[in-house]
């Protein structure tokens, strides 16, 4: 069996994916990179949180220029997750207004993003309708 790596260090993989944040302990702001100190507070202590995999599209664009070799049309979006703000991509989705709105309802999902020639595959993921 081939090994799976996530494309980012918050992403857990297995068999319920999910996001992990950096919650300060003093004041709850989450981050999802590494800090030394919390923008909000300047607290220095943090625990890893899991994050909600069920979302609402709070905002979006719809990417119709992009770096040579990224294909487009693409949907990014913020998507609030149980009061946690997420940056990503919407998956699975027609890029279009008529498929695509605020207050529409996501849920978190992986994907390859290929294979190296050892076998070890990169996952990302996105948002994709709910069902």
């Amino acid at each position: 069996m081939s090994e799976q790596i996530p494309l980012v260090d918050y992403l857990v993989l297995g068999d319920q994916p999910h996001l992990v944040a950096n919650e300060c302990t003093s004041c709850g702001a989450r981050f999802f990179d590494r800090r030394n100190a919390c923008a909000s507070c300047f607290g220095t202590e943090f625990k890893q949180v899991p994050i909600a995999t069920d979302g609402t599209v709070n905002t979006f664009t719809i990417v119709a220029f992009a770096a040579p070799g990224i294909p487009v049309p693409f949907v990014s979006a913020i998507v609030d997750c149980d009061g946690t703000p997420v940056r990503g991509n919407l998956i699975n989705v027609d890029p279009d207004p008529d498929h695509v709105s605020t207050g529409m309802k996501v849920r978190l999902a992986t994907y390859s993003l290929g294979t190296d020639d050892s076998g070890t595959e990169a996952v990302g993921f996105g948002f994709e309708p709910a069902a």
